[in-house]
């Protein structure tokens, strides 16, 4: 049975700068559970899967099961019921609110925040398992501790994902992909077979490729599922094969060899499904312009700098594994024709129109053009292939520094795989790699959908922040008291408490000393709106008396806090979110 850890470390390869305050994991355990609670659990699934089209976001249950043996409710309180005719008391309005906070008291983690799914889109878990490793290329000193190694698997072995990890991603995966809705005689029909950007969006080639690829490298056969890998492949090739597939998804797709390499090493060009040529350019030479220019990609939203900088490692690297048995299935399964036979210098600006939210101007189609047939070849010969390397060296400096600065969490799932996979490129024996690893179990949930991967290691903060708010507006307080001093702890001992090592300038990152990262203080990426709502939380707290809720949080730490707001405030009195 799953079981929800929280706060827990115990990984030589783990850091931390709070104990693994806010860290939340799951771990399976094949002897937990008594055969009423498995089949407690497993009726939780079927319900899902039956009612899936029609429902489709889990409700935490096997997390709620669990919470409801560890902190049982001492007193179920009755619901209010209000007749039509009958007027609403303060009574009625005081018991609902109890029977509320009764309940959310009730799945709160021991450490103080509210642990959840934060779970949806539908292109993440491919990075992941793209980037996982097989036996034979483990180094022989990672830790056991972390590692579940299933003892008999065929093919591309995974050193992180268990048969259970495997078992629950193919559940997911299964249980979300897409359907046309058309309501005819009370019965759902026309299934199309595709998966969705995200859990309720329509089919699109970006989701489809990758989920039946991902599903494909979980072990699941071209004819399994009872048909659902037939009609997600039917899907792939009725809109005109894997080449259409966006600009995300061609790297990915070329980056998987590596994958099934390193990861069978990590990924290729990187699975080798498709060839780098099919990419547009990722030159990292961007990298060493200078600042000044407004293109500089230091000026980039955060995201988005952290995901095309490992991106334009990797395509500068041209790193490609071995073919395995499995890409070269692929390779016959993903399109309509030969792969030998592929155009793939049509296939760079390939697009589904299921994922085309806006046409390519000419001016961009020249600049790729450019790039890829004149500026490309110069860099990868010498002596341009001088300056190449020196643009790799850059990269993996700043991806590095990112690496180190958020605890190998790194800022969000998409970066977190791709700059795992960049550190394996570099050295597969790194101790970077290393450090890797054990946080890839920081982004998995699981569900009675199954197992998914997380938009962020979780929304600890945030949610932390706002049911304190909610509680204190109640006047409750002194009921709930032992609720509200654990979200205190929560809230102290995940304010970020220093800057960044360095020139914050040099590697494009902004002062983060006194915010509130949206989730753990091991992420520690400061944003905004997470401080606002933070600080006015521990502000709420400090007007009570410390016997109720514990002692307030130092000024010192407060004025810390207004500093990184006001810090980001830009013109016209707007607040930045996060750089």
């Amino acid at each position: 049975m799953w079981k929800l850890k929280i706060a827990e470390g115990g990984n030589p390869w783990l850091r931390t700068v709070n104990n693994h305050v806010g860290r939340q994991i799951w771990e399976f355990d094949p002897n937990l559970g008594s055969p009423e609670e498995l089949m407690e659990i497993e009726k939780a699934r079927l319900n899902f899967t039956e009612n899936r089209f029609r429902k489709k976001h889990s409700s935490d249950l096997l997390m709620r099961f669990q919470f409801s043996k560890e902190n049982p409710l001492p007193v179920v309180l009755p619901p209010v019921k209000v007749e039509e005719s009958e007027n609403v008391t303060e009574e009625m309005v005081t018991n609902t609110l109890r029977r509320a906070i009764s309940f959310h008291s009730s799945v709160q983690a021991h450490d103080g925040h509210w642990p959840g799914d934060y779970g949806g889109p539908m292109f993440l878990m491919p990075g992941l398992v793209s980037a996982d490793i097989s036996m034979e290329d483990i180094p022989d000193n990672i830790s056991s501790t972390y590692i579940v190694i299933t003892l008999s698997i065929t093919g591309a072995l995974n050193a992180v994902l268990s048969e259970e990890h495997k078992k629950e991603m193919s559940r997911y995966l299964y249980n979300h992909q897409a359907i046309k809705l058309s309501f005819m005689l009370h019965f759902w029909h026309n299934e199309d077979g595709g998966w969705g950007l995200h859990i309720e969006g329509p089919s699109t080639m970006f989701g489809t490729a990758l989920s039946y690829v991902t599903l494909r490298l979980l072990g699941e056969g071209p004819n399994d599922g009872k048909g659902a890998m037939e009609r997600g492949r039917d899907w792939i090739l009725n809109h005109g094969g894997a080449t259409e597939i966006t600009s995300w998804g061609k790297m990915w797709l070329s980056v998987q060899n590596l994958a099934l390499t390193m990861l069978v090493s990590a990924f290729d060009s990187v699975l080798g499904a498709f060839e780098w040529s099919g990419n547009n350019p990722l030159p990292p030479e961007i990298w060493l312009l200078p600042y000044m220019l407004p293109v500089h990609p230091g000026r980039m939203w955060c995201h988005c700098r952290m995901v095309y900088l490992p991106m334009s490692y990797l395509y500068g690297k041209r790193y490609v594994g071995p073919i395995t048995p499995t890409v070269l299935a692929l390779r016959k399964e993903l399109y309509t024709i030969p792969y030998h036979e592929i155009d793939w210098n049509r296939a760079r600006n390939a697009c589904a129109k299921e994922d085309l939210y806006y046409p390519h101007p000419l001016v961009q189609d020249i600049l790729w053009a450019s790039l890829h047939k004149i500026v490309e070849p110069i860099l990868m010969c010498w002596p341009g292939k001088k300056l190449r390397e020196k643009a790799l060296q850059t990269a993996i400096e700043h991806i590095h520094y990112e690496d180190e600065n958020t605890r190998y969490i790194c800022i969000g799932p998409v970066n977190k795989v791709l700059n795992m996979l960049c550190c394996w490129v570099e050295d597969p024996n790194s101790e970077a790699f290393k450090l890797h690893l054990p946080r890839l179990y920081d982004y998995l949930w699981v569900a009675e959908d199954g197992m998914k991967m997380q938009g962020y290691n979780g929304s600890q903060l945030w949610d932390t922040a706002f049911a304190v708010q909610a509680i204190l507006s109640t006047n409750l307080t002194e009921e709930y008291s032992s609720t509200l001093r654990k979200a205190n702890m929560y809230l102290q001992n995940t304010q970020v408490l220093e800057d960044c090592p360095g020139d914050l300038n040099f590697w494009y990152r902004h002062i983060s000393k006194g915010a509130w990262p949206f989730s753990t203080a091991d992420h520690g990426w400061p944003i905004s709106d997470c401080t606002a709502e933070g600080l006015k939380a521990v502000l709420l707290l400090s007007k009570i008396p410390p016997e109720i809720v514990g002692e307030p949080l130092e000024a010192k730490r407060l004025y810390d806090a207004v500093n990184v707001i006001l810090s980001l405030q830009v013109i016209h009195f707007l607040v930045t979110i996060y750089l």
